[in-house]
C-alpha cells in the first residue's frame, strides 16, 4: 500500500503495545523502515498479522476465501484517511500558528505606535502648559503697561484741563 505510520499510531490502531510491534519488526514479520530516528511500519504489512486466526475460516463471501484480502484493503484505506486527516490536522495548525504570528505583530506595532503617541501628546501638552503660562505673563505685562498709560493720559488730561 505504501502509507507509513510510526509504531506507536500501529499499535493503538491494531490495539498492541507498541513493544510487541517493535519485536514483530525485529523478527521481520512487519515491514519497517527508519527515518528521522523513528520507526515507520508500512500499515498494510501487519494487518493480516494482527488479525485473529479463526477470521479466515469466519469471513467468506460467497463461496470465496478472500476475506483477508477485503479486510486488508479496507484497514489499509482507513489507515490512508487517518494519515490524511493528520497531515490535513497539521496544516491547519501551522496556518493558526502563522495567523497568531501576524496578529501578535500587529498588536506589538500598534503598541509601539501608541506609546509614540503618548509620548507626543504628553510633550504638546507640556508645550500648551508653556504657552499659557506665557500668553498669561504677557496678558499681566500688557495691563500693567497699558495700566500706567491711562493712568498717565488720565493725570495729563486732568492737568491741562484745569
Amino acid at each position: 500500500m505504501g502509507d507509513w505510520v510510526s509504531v506507536e499510531q500501529f499499535a493503538k490502531l491494531v490495539g498492541k503495545n507498541p513493544a510487541e510491534i517493535e519485536k514483530l519488526c525485529e523478527e521481520n514479520k512487519l515491514a519497517s523502515k527508519e527515518e528521522g530516528g523513528k520507526r515507520l511500519i508500512e500499515s498494510a504489512s501487519g494487518i493480516s498479522l494482527m488479525l485473529p486466526k479463526r477470521l479466515d475460516a469466519e469471513l467468506v463471501f460467497d463461496g470465496h476465501t478472500s476475506a483477508m484480502s477485503f479486510v486488508e484493503k479496507t484497514v489499509g484505506t482507513i489507515l490512508s484517511m487517518h494519515e490524511k486527516v493528520i497531515d490535513a490536522k497539521d496544516e491547519t495548525l501551522v496556518a493558526l500558528r502563522n495567523e497568531n504570528k501576524f496578529l501578535r505583530d500587529g498588536v506589538l506595532a500598534m503598541q509601539e505606535l501608541y506609546e509614540e503617541d503618548r509620548k507626543t501628546i504628553e510633550t504638546l501638552t507640556k508645550q500648551l502648559s508653556l504657552s499659557q503660562d506665557e500668553l498669561e505673563f504677557v496678558k499681566r505685562k500688557y495691563k500693567l503697561m497699558w495700566g500706567k498709560a491711562i493712568e498717565y493720559a488720565g493725570d495729563k488730561k486732568g492737568a491741562g484741563g484745569i
